[in-house]
């Protein structure tokens, strides 16, 4: 087969503006970049995962979300909230003038439940996810109409292959295809989602890590399937976990469960912040559902000079000197105060985002000290 040709170019005569439009003429678009003037790789949005202190410790140095044009993962075990801050993050998109489309193989996704989140379903697309075939494909055409999406899969884990439908139940029969298949499909579509500023979301399941190494078992008690692609793929994974204590639900009036307490780790961030972690309450089982955001708030000021205890009262200093005093069960009726709530957030904008950027403090105050591979970023 003979080479194609390529044109001979003397040596030194072209600057770097010159060969650039060369390489975008090959390709027929633009693929070469001035990195001073347009770069493609930076994220310029940002959509909102329902959790200001959570949005707060996933990009240094900024108040951030789920990245748009990356792909992202929300992983979690059982009962964590997952679908929940998914279905936040849809309403969230779609005041951004975003289009969502919803993959769903637990074929357990409730109208209701997206409209109580703050979704608009005359915008949202569901689609069943009969495979993850199908999945991929779909979102690759859809790539191609020029609207702006989000694609949510919930779930990854849930999703068969083609070769799991058609097939039979032994799982040694369709060992290892479905890492394949996704390790293909993110080396088609990384690019393309970037391109097209596109957000593609994927939900997983936390499993327990089945190992002959007891020191692995410590280290890395949980994996996520879908294989090592995906976790290349990914520029944001967000890992949720709950605890099973009472302490750690929330309960109405009545005594009734209707949410639960729940612990986010930034488990991988290519924005400077892996090993940063939160808490929020998210509710599931009242009227309104997601992140019971503010009450998280006094926990992210937690450690500012500015809030000050003695005993069971707390003293916040607000951005104009003036003190204000309160207990704990009071901190939500308190944020009725615009003032006082200016003050909050002025306070987590300094001490959660600006001082983790400038180094500030101590790193345990940041870093999920009880995580053995929690590091700080170099």
């Amino acid at each position: 087969m003979a080479r194609p040709k390529v044109s001979k170019l003397k040596k030194g005569s072209l600057d770097i503006a010159a060969v650039r439009n060369i390489i975008n003429k090959k390709a027929g678009r633009e693929v070469a970049h001035s990195l001073q003037d347009n770069n493609p790789t930076e994220v310029s949005e940002w959509i909102s995962t329902g959790s200001r202190w959570l949005d707060s410790i996933i990009c240094k140095g900024k108040l951030a979300g789920i990245p748009v044009g990356k792909i992202s993962e929300i992983a979690g075990l059982e009962a964590t909230g997952k679908s929940f801050m998914a279905a936040q993050v849809a309403g969230n998109a779609q005041k951004m003038g975003i289009d969502v489309v919803y993959f769903d193989s637990e074929s357990a996704l409730d109208p209701s439940f997206l409209e109580r989140a703050g979704c608009d379903l005359e915008r949202l697309m569901y689609v069943q996810a009969e495979s993850v075939e199908f999945v991929l494909e779909t979102i690759e055409e859809l790539l191609g109409t020029g609207n702006k999406w989000l694609f949510i899969w919930d779930s990854l884990a849930l999703t068969p292959s083609m070769s799991d439908v058609e097939g039979d139940f032994n799982p040694q029969s369709s060992m290892a295809v479905k890492p394949r298949i996704l390790s293909k499909g993110m080396s088609k579509l990384t690019v393309p989602i970037a391109n097209s500023k596109a957000t593609f979301l994927v939900l997983n399941q936390l499993k327990t890590n089945i190992t002959r190494s007891p020191s692995e078992a410590m280290t890395t008690p949980y994996v996520t399937p879908g294989g090592k692609a995906m976790h290349y793929a990914y520029s944001l994974r967000i890992w949720l976990t709950g605890r099973k204590a009472k302490a750690s639900f929330v309960q109405d009036d009545n005594g009734f469960r209707i949410g639960s307490e729940v612990k986010a780790k930034l488990e991988k961030s290519r924005f400077g912040t892996a090993g940063r972690h939160c808490n929020f309450k998210i509710l599931w089982g009242d009227d309104s559902i997601g992140v019971q955001d503010e009450e998280s708030w006094f926990d992210a000021i937690q450690v500012s000079d500015r809030l000050l205890q003695s005993g069971a009262w707390f003293t916040l200093v607000q951005n104009d000197g003036t003190e204000v005093k309160f207990q704990r069960k009071n901190w939500v009726d308190k944020l009725s105060d615009e003032k006082f709530k200016q003050s909050v957030l002025t306070i987590m904008d300094e001490d959660v985002i600006m001082k983790f950027k400038n180094r500030e403090g101590k790193a345990d105050d940041f870093y999920d000290t009880d995580d053995p591979v929690a590091k700080p970023d170099s």
